[in-house]
């Protein structure tokens, strides 16, 4: 089993950098991701990697830095 399997992580900056790190290792184990960032194309190849690596992911373009 994997580690982070049934668990739901919400990971900001996904788009690029530690973000985007962060949100693949967690998909590779198990977590289903919500990832968000305010780069829409960034989001788009995200999602579309880790798809075809089995992950589960759901993407959402925000601006976490305005409330």
């Amino acid at each position: 089993m994997k580690k982070l399997q049934d668990k739901v992580s919400i990971v900001t900056g996904a788009g690029a950098g530690m973000g985007k790190a962060i949100a693949e290792l967690f998909a590779e184990h198990g977590s289903k991701v919500v990832a968000t960032d305010i780069d829409k194309a960034r989001l788009d190849a995200l999602e579309k990697e880790v798809k075809s690596k089995g992950g589960e992911i759901t993407t959402l373009v925000a601006n976490m830095a305005n409330e």
